[in-house]
């Protein structure tokens, strides 16, 4: 019974990627007013954790940031439809690559692509498959017909390695140094287990340094790429690899990381991914930031 529930609501999304985007856009906001008032706990997420990052701004101006994050993260949530199903000439008009040579012209050495979590970050994976075996992590769905439909959707242009999150960084190396790009979503909060702490925005973060831990291992470039969403689509900035990296230590890498992460925010706060409890793991002896 939950499996035909889950495939007749698959249908009515799939439906939806034949509508223009002004529609679906619309469509974003009104999920966009449903979530803010109904979902009190990621509500709540999303408030401290603008007050944390930002505790100099005012609080209407905060609410007001809350807002537009939701918003443009709903509006996200339903452009992934097209992501999934659309045709590939209609994902390469909704989503345009600038500086795609940083990539494709490597001179050889492996590439990481790093990619912070902003709310296009799965329209930039898709559009980027169109152009490049890549690789990247994946971290499986407990109902199985979800599973596979995202699955299905990250790896339906050029075929795309997908690895569990279990696996460590080893499958990692092995298909860089085989010339897979590395699709690296640097910014969760995934526990104690293998995390230092290091600054964000000012507030100790529970972060993984696989970054520098694998540039060390590979050689590899670490070219970012940032997705910002705009009225028309989307539009993907791929960035010269960065000069000087891998810096000192692991732990100077990581912190450095996270100030470029920071910089990048800055530049559309709005469109960073405020909801997830990136301050959920705390130092040891400090209280929780989350109720």
């Amino acid at each position: 019974m939950k499996a035909a529930l889950t495939y007749a609501a698959v249908g009515l999304l799939w439906l939806l990627h034949w509508l223009p985007l002004p529609f679906l856009r619309g469509l974003g906001w009104v999920l966009a007013k449903l979530i803010y008032p109904l979902a009190r706990e990621r509500r709540n997420v999303l408030r401290t954790n603008l007050t944390l990052c930002f505790p100099d701004m005012p609080p209407g101006e905060r609410e007001q940031l809350a807002r537009r994050h939701v918003l443009a993260f709903s509006r996200s949530v339903i452009d992934r439809m097209l992501f999934w199903w659309a045709s590939q000439e209609r994902v390469q008009r909704l989503a345009r690559v600038h500086g795609i040579e940083h990539i494709t012209e490597a001179g050889g050495r492996p590439v990481i692509m790093l990619c912070p979590h902003f709310v296009g970050l799965d329209a930039a994976g898709v559009r980027l498959s169109i152009d490049i075996h890549a690789s990247s992590m994946y971290s499986r769905q407990k109902n199985p017909v979800i599973d596979r439909l995202l699955y299905k959707g990250r790896t339906r242009f050029k075929p795309t390695i997908l690895f569990s999150r279990k696996e460590g960084i080893r499958k990692i190396v092995k298909s860089l140094k085989e010339g897979f790009p590395f699709y690296y979503l640097p910014d969760m909060d995934f526990g104690r287990k293998e995390s230092i702490f290091v600054p964000f925005f000012g507030v100790p973060a529970a972060t993984i340094p696989a970054l520098s831990r694998i540039v060390r291992l590979t050689g590899a470039l670490v070219v970012p790429v940032i997705v910002r969403q705009v009225p028309d689509g989307y539009e993907i900035e791929v960035q010269p690899p960065w000069q000087d990296f891998p810096g000192e230590s692991v732990e100077a890498d990581t912190e450095y990381m996270n100030r470029f992460i920071e910089s990048q925010v800055l530049r559309m706060p709005e469109q960073y991914f405020w909801l997830h409890k990136r301050f959920k793991t705390r130092p040891r002896g400090e209280q929780r930031l989350y109720k």
